[in-house]
């Protein structure tokens, strides 16, 4: 697809929507203070960025009960690595790139932390055994060094009206994710059905 209209710096994207209010320009600390610490202990759900060396990005949500991320001090939290698929793009890429972009959510609040740092991989046990769940330690975690905190406004989650139930689709409207691998995985051996039960004997059994 070849665009016609490309805005290619600051300047003009200065021009177009203007300049952060003093709230704003000023929102962002460098630590864990009180209210992150909180905040990050009620979040069940939290959603990382990394990329690689060459900028090719991913996104990936980690989730587990309210406090299930380890807060170690005013600068570092460490994330459990439970059971995945063993793609690792988030690990691979933090192994070749630190940097790394989180955002915590709680259901029903429609603002949402961010923080920005740097992430190592660690297998530190004495840390890992804090987050031992349904009698399962993880083998790994990931190590945060919060370098940037800060409250994002409600805005995304009003226009979505994402914690509105009257605005969710039927359950027979929703997107099917076994037809959806299936079909990209397009492998004659794989259909919806056999997609279907490996999700669930996953699920049922390697959570933890």
């Amino acid at each position: 697809m070849h665009f016609k209209q490309i805005v290619t710096s600051e300047d003009e994207l200065r021009s177009l929507l203007g300049t952060p209010g003093k709230t704003a320009a000023n929102k962002t600390i460098h630590h864990l203070d009180v209210h992150c610490k909180e905040f990050i202990s009620k979040s069940p759900i939290v959603f990382i960025s990394t990329s690689d060396t060459t900028g090719q990005c991913d996104t990936s949500p980690r989730g587990d009960e309210p406090g299930f991320i380890h807060i170690i001090d005013d600068h570092h939290f460490v994330i459990p690595e439970r059971p995945g698929n063993k793609r690792m793009d988030s690990l691979r890429n933090i192994v070749a790139n630190p940097h790394i972009g989180l955002l915590f959510v709680i259901p029903g609040l429609e603002e949402t932390l961010r923080i920005n740092g740097t992430a190592q991989i660690i297998k530190d046990a004495d840390i890992l055994e804090k987050m031992t769940s349904h009698g399962k330690t993880p083998l790994l975690g990931i190590a945060i060094k919060a370098e940037e905190c800060y409250i994002h406004c409600a805005k995304a989650f009003k226009r979505s009206k994402l914690w509105q139930p009257d605005s969710w689709l039927q359950q027979s409207a929703l997107p099917y994710p076994p037809k959806i691998l299936a079909d990209h995985i397009n492998m004659p051996d794989i259909n919806s059905e056999t997609i279907k039960a490996a999700l669930e004997e996953s699920y049922s059994k390697r959570l933890y």
